[in-house]
């Protein structure tokens, strides 16, 4: 254990408390260069809003930041971390920092390396570069990988980009001793149930957060409990909160929501209104996230939110095909009108001009 670093204890207990995880967009200006004061500004937002960590250099915030053109990634993710800093520095808390890890070993490492020197606590790291390695080749990675920083496993839906990730991974993956979280994203119940097993059937349901990412479902699944049957005996497992794209936008009632769903915890019976929720929130994801289209406008989707909310000036992305959807304004429109209890327009109206100052 003393050749991996650890995450703090009590980041860790936090994170298994469960939290709202923002996945931090990427702000423009409308000449697509790198917007500090509004970036500044989402930070801020997401950290008022009550979210207990953020995540950054993930899908949500452009994996274009790497672009050698666009120099951005280590920019990024300085920028966040400084923010977040001041942001805790005056209120107290302690916001746990995630980065996104993404590539072959060599690059994984150097991202892995420059997120930690950053003081970013954890990395989501991907494993979309490595489509045709087996369970021994992508252990032997994330081991490396753990070496340099603790992390957060990433089951990416093969629809995004991601690759079928067996259970017999999952069950040598869990036993790397940083792991301190798994983000679930496979929008396929059979598939969660696989990271499932195999964190309980480690022995680590108590150590090991999972977190959920499949936005078409999220609210169920903060309500559900796993019982499994291992040789260790009968273990229960949450899913304690998410780390979301979706999460990217009407934050303060996302904290609200977990928050709701985190009460019911100790209780016996789920109100039906929840179930209500839960159908509303995943028809509010199909607009922001583009589902008509396949999700071709999930970023520029969640921009436009953020946009008519005034924390962006635009809906641009650095790769210019990445755009609204036809009919996806509308849509968005749709979901307004339908759910107003679901947005929170009103808080951010409140603290905008603070938070770009």
């Amino acid at each position: 254990m003393a050749d991996y670093p650890m995450l703090a204890p009590a980041l860790w207990a936090k994170l298994r408390e469960g939290m709202v995880i923002p996945a931090h967009p990427l702000a423009l200006t409308d000449a697509r260069q790198f917007d500090v004061r509004r970036q500044r500004a989402l930070t801020r937002y997401y950290h008022a809003a009550g979210a207990g960590g953020v995540a950054v250099g993930v899908h949500t915030t452009q994996f274009e930041i790497r672009d050698p053109a666009h120099g951005l990634l280590g920019p990024v993710l300085e920028l966040a971390a400084e923010t977040i800093a001041a942001c805790d520095a005056a209120t107290g808390r302690e916001t746990v920092r995630i980065a996104g890890i993404v590539g072959d070993t060599r690059q994984a490492v150097a991202e892995a390396e420059t997120a930690r020197a950053l003081g970013y606590h954890a990395g989501l790291l991907s494993l979309a570069a490595l489509k045709d390695a087996d369970d021994d080749a992508l252990v032997r990675h994330c081991e490396t990988v753990a070496g340099a920083i603790p992390l957060m496993g990433f089951y990416l839906q093969p629809a995004a980009g991601g690759r079928l990730l067996p259970y017999s991974f999952w069950r040598r993956f869990v036993e790397i001793p940083n792991v301190v979280a798994i983000k679930i994203a496979p929008f396929n119940r059979y598939q969660t149930l696989d990271v499932v097993r195999a964190v309980a059937e480690a022995g680590r349901a108590g150590e090991i957060a999972l977190y959920t990412g499949n936005d078409d479902n999220i609210i169920v699944d903060l309500l559900t409990e796993y019982a499994l049957e291992t040789a260790r005996g009968a273990v229960r497992v949450r899913i304690v909160g998410g780390l979301l794209g979706h999460w990217a936008c009407w934050t303060h009632q996302a904290v609200a929501q977990l928050e709701r769903c985190r009460a019911l915890r100790a209780q016996d019976a789920i109100p039906t209104a929840l179930l209500t929720l839960a159908a509303q929130v995943t028809d509010a994801n199909a607009a922001f996230f583009d589902a008509a289209h396949q999700y071709a406008g999930a970023i520029a989707g969640v921009h436009e939110v953020l946009r008519r909310q005034g924390l962006l000036a635009n809906v641009l992305c650095l790769n210019p095909r990445e755009r609204l959807s036809p009919g996806q304004s509308a849509e968005i429109d749709r979901v307004y009108r339908a759910y107003p209890h679901l947005n929170d327009d009103a808080f951010v109206r409140a603290n905008l001009d603070s938070w770009l100052s």
